[in-house]
């Protein structure tokens, strides 16, 4: 019985070593790891926006003849433009925006300009087509919501039209309106929900700056000049949306290099 124990020991002694000589014959096993793709931060966006403009009274002269009083109304605008979304922090875009006209009107002494005590009654319109440069930081998003800030420059057409004059005395008239550009800035901070992954609402301010404007030369009072609208600064509160376009990519399939062998 001894010699029979003996014996199935050294039989498992021996498979066990055979198992492991084979064993050390196998070659490693490749394992293939197929990435997880990550979606894209960025891409190319277009934008269309609403909002509502309220002016900050200018100043406006004529010649040496301050105007007192001055007073610009509010007014609405719109917007679209096309940018480009750089990673998931920073973006640009350019956009073109439409003001409709917003009536100024202002007080001029009427002793120098019409010869009567009292003041006149001076009311303009003027609208403005805004191109703008525009850059954003995108500080971080939570539950869908990404708050942002961001400034612009570029150029503004401003044209002043309907320009009238009521005197004390009862007497009106008008005169001709201008058109010119200016250099323009802006400063931007709001907020955007991702509705999708490619589709966002845009809620934001943004004060603008769009320089001067001007009636055409005419001459009143001894002076032949223009009537100078000066320093047109609007704070705007918009709404819009955005829509990214290959905001996810493709998927990337590996093939394995080919099966596992072995030496059998």
């Amino acid at each position: 019985m001894d010699n029979f124990f003996k014996r199935l020991s050294l039989t498992g002694i021996a498979v066990a070593l055979s198992t492991a000589a084979y064993a050390a014959d196998l070659p490693t096993p490749v394992i293939e790891h197929v990435p997880e793709i990550p979606a894209a931060a960025g891409g190319w966006y277009l934008r269309g926006d609403i909002g509502y403009k309220i002016y900050q009274a200018p100043d406006i002269k004529y010649g040496t003849l301050d105007f007192f009083d001055e007073d610009m109304d509010g007014t609405f605008m719109m917007g679209a433009g096309v940018g480009y979304k750089f990673n998931s922090h920073f973006r640009t875009d350019f956009t073109i925006d439409y003001e409709f006209p917003a009536e100024v009107s202002a007080k001029a002494d009427c002793s120098s300009v019409c010869g009567s005590p009292g003041y006149s009654v001076e009311k303009a319109d003027i609208d403005v087509w805004t191109f703008m440069l525009n850059g954003y930081v995108d500080i971080g998003t939570w539950n869908r919501i990404t708050p942002y800030v961001g400034a612009g420059i570029g150029a503004s057409y401003v044209t002043t039209s309907d320009i009238t004059f009521a005197n004390p005395d009862g007497s009106t008239g008008s005169y001709d309106g201008d058109s010119k550009w200016n250099f323009a800035w802006a400063l931007m901070a709001g907020a955007a929900y991702d509705i999708t992954p490619n589709l966002a609402l845009d809620a934001g301010y943004r004060y603008l700056n769009i320089g001067d404007a001007h009636s055409a030369k005419f001459a009143t009072a001894g002076q032949n000049t223009r009537i100078e609208y000066e320093d047109l600064q609007a704070h705007e509160f918009r709404i819009g949306a955005r829509y990214t376009f290959n905001t996810a990519a493709a998927p990337v399939y590996y093939q394995p290099q080919g099966p596992i062998s072995s030496n059998f």
